[in-house]
């Protein structure tokens, strides 16, 4: 293999402040992008993908690496023309498995062979393995009312050939996110590990893993292989509920049973070591995504099911099983971080393990060790490990050390502020590289979306931070009332409220902000956000002259609400935001509707959208900009054909950058 040297090697920050600059694009997509994780059995390896940009072919690519718990060093694995992805291991711990160009790939590690495992004509990825290693599951887009995969092949020979490409819809949903559905369902197959398929395990019209609201675990063997619990959504509209179930299969009988009777969302079964229990992530209300997620227990056995996380007030998001099956490990925003708890069965109260780092893809190498990535506002993702007995939290990976020793990423500050209904609201603060406390700064407020979002300690790759701030700039954002992390009733605060309480706490913590930090030029403020942070864009415009900001950036945001439900796919969501559908009583559709108050706009705005946003259709962006432009509000539209509801595309991003530091910059310098 070949070795690569010093790459976990803590770079030595010797450069002094005065040597360092800010941040440029070029080094934004230089950074190498840490994906998934994948422990070895033995605890000897943790293997996990790493993507890398090229800007010029205006693409990615990802490979594959393996770090040696024991030498420290790192190993490039795989260096194929097409990307590798999703590292699993076999159990025992000689092989990966992983997904390349749509099929199931596998890669001995003695001498890193490669074999191709599937041939799906659908496709096939997600392989989860049984504890033999003789058997797997994958997940793969079917037409339901196929009975064996050469009907599959036909019909996706005769959709390609076919000359007339029109579509017939007689049900929601047809699209979702950015592609069209074209009938198909995502359907859960049982196979030999060589590949040949042994039955459909989720045979019928519905997805599993469900389209929406599912985790990053969503079907899985028992410990003795003899069953599979997977999630999906049976809802006769799946376009208007969140009621995802858990649902098990044993392997020689194709009966499938519904374990869960919750009508909100379940999904990330997990068995217990033993097989005694499963563990899974819930929600209470119907209709609701964001809703706690609660950690319940199923017993097997009794078919009772409890809750471990009663009186938490904040999610769970990855949750793991302690090897010895004692305990359950689980990772939870609070406030801007990702902290580590743990939950004893027996004595469910959950306890604080690791806090004040923003934490992800958390699993277990050994029963004293946890592996994870974690990052901060000016570091990507790295890997960590963090000892249960003695407490050592340790960085095994350093991929952009180098880099990032010769950038000035400066940290945030916090400040809290009394906003809406008296409640403390949490912001924070960056500012500029080479910062003089002497010189008043241009700022900029950035308006996180969701709602039932959050401003944290992440290295974001499209709303990043350090990229306002590098062009000299104050950023500030402001943790309104919706956010996560602040405990389950301030983030249900936005629900049906959209205008009022998180834009009285924008304004205030503005307010705040010009009061408190006199660096700041309280006469050069502007504001920018995406998706609901587009729609308040659009609601402060509608606010005439009545806010402070000098110029605005409206990114895929909500402008006219009743056609936004129209041409939306989750119809869960602004049902449960706006009370309903439009045309019900008491709908509020028209309460917080950025259309109603566009007589008012005034303020030089910047929208942006995406072709391919099938979340908020790129007419909103459309309708906004035909708004400004006919009153004469200096306005500009930027808009991409070849993206969704995000940016992605390298030189796609680079044009975004582009244009939007030049509106700041024509308005606030």
């Amino acid at each position: 293999m070949k070795k690569i040297i010093g790459i976990i090697m803590i770079v030595s920050l010797s450069l002094s402040a005065q040597d360092k600059r800010a941040i440029t694009f070029e080094d934004f997509f230089s950074m190498k992008r840490l994906g998934n994780l994948a422990a070895c059995p033995d605890g000897k390896w943790i293997a996990y993908d790493l993507k890398t940009a090229n800007i010029d072919e205006n693409s990615f690519k990802t490979d594959l690496w393996l770090f040696n718990t024991e030498t420290r060093e790192n190993f490039q694995l795989t260096a194929a023309e097409k990307s590798s992805s999703g590292p699993v291991w076999s159990p025992d711990g000689k092989a990966l498995y992983f997904n390349r160009d749509n099929q199931i790939w596998k890669i001995i590690i003695a001498d890193k062979s490669e074999l191709k495992v599937s041939d799906v004509p659908t496709g096939a990825s997600g392989v989860v393995l049984n504890a033999t290693g003789k058997q797997m599951l994958f997940s793969s887009e079917v037409y339901p009312d196929c009975p064996d995969m050469e009907c599959n092949k036909q019909k996706l020979d005769e959709a390609e050939s076919g000359k007339v490409k029109a579509r017939i819809i007689d049900k929601l949903l047809y699209r979702h996110w950015n592609r069209w559905l074209e009938g198909k369902r995502s359907h859960v197959f049982l196979a030999e590990t060589d590949g040949k398929i042994i039955r459909d395990v989720t045979p019928g019209d519905y997805d599993t893993p469900p389209l929406d609201l599912g985790s990053s675990h969503d079907y899985t063997f028992s410990p003795d292989g003899k069953e599979i619990c997977f999630v999906r959504n049976i809802e006769d509209m799946p376009a208007a509920s969140t009621n995802n179930d858990l649902f098990t299969t044993v392997i020689d009988d194709p009966a499938i049973k519904k374990i869960t009777e919750n009508k909100g969302n379940d999904n990330h079964p997990l068995y217990s070591p033993d097989g005694k229990y499963i563990a899974y992530r819930s929600m209470g209300r119907a209709g609701f995504e964001a809703d706690r997620y609660r950690i319940m227990l199923y017993d097997r056995e009794r078919k009772t099911v409890k809750e471990l996380t009663k009186g938490f007030d904040f999610s769970a998001a990855n949750i793991i099983w302690h090897p010895e099956g004692k305990d359950i490990y689980f990772s939870a925003q609070v406030q801007d971080n990702f902290n580590i708890y743990r939950v004893n069965i027996a004595n469910p109260i959950p306890e604080a393990v690791l806090k004040g780092h923003y934490i992800s893809d958390m699993q277990f190498l050994t029963p004293e060790i946890l592996v994870f990535a974690k990052q901060t506002a000016s570091m990507p993702k790295e890997i960590f490990s963090y000892n249960l007995w003695d407490e050592k939290l340790t960085q095994l990976t350093n991929f952009n050390g180098e880099l990032l020793s010769r950038l000035e990423l400066p940290a945030y500050e916090e400040f809290w502020f009394e906003g809406a209904n008296n409640d403390k609201v949490h912001g924070l603060l960056f500012k500029p590289p080479l910062f003089d406390p002497a010189k008043k700064y241009p700022a900029i407020e950035l308006i996180h979306g969701g709602p039932q979002g959050v401003w944290g300690n992440d290295f974001h790759y499209r709303w990043n931070y350090q990229m306002f701030a590098a062009q000299g700039y104050v950023v500030f954002m402001i943790n309104f009332h919706g956010s996560t992390g602040y405990g389950q009733k301030f983030t249900d605060a936005v629900s049906k409220d959209w205008g009022g309480a998180p834009f009285e706490d924008i304004i205030k913590g503005t307010e705040y902000v010009i009061n408190h930090f006199d660096f700041i030029d309280k006469e050069r403020i502007g504001a920018a956000g995406a998706s609901y942070g587009g729609f308040m864009i659009n609601w402060i415009a509608g606010a005439g002259n009545e806010h402070p900001f000098k110029c605005l950036v409206s990114h895929d945001g909500v402008y006219e609400q009743v056609s936004m439900y129209g041409a939306t796919e989750e119809l869960w969501f602004p049902e449960w935001e706006f009370n309903g559908a439009p045309w019900q009583e008491g709908s509020l559709y028209q309460k917080w509707n950025p259309a109603n108050r566009a007589g008012n706009f005034k303020t030089p705005t910047l929208v942006i959208h995406g072709e391919n946003d099938f979340r908020v259709p790129y007419t909103q962006g459309l309708q906004m900009f035909t708004a400004l432009q006919r009153q004469g509000v200096p306005s500009r539209l930027l808009f991409f054909p070849d993206e969704d509801h995000f940016v992605q595309k390298p030189q796609n991003a680079r044009l975004w950058w582009k244009t939007v530091h030049a509106w700041f910059e024509k308005y606030l310098k």
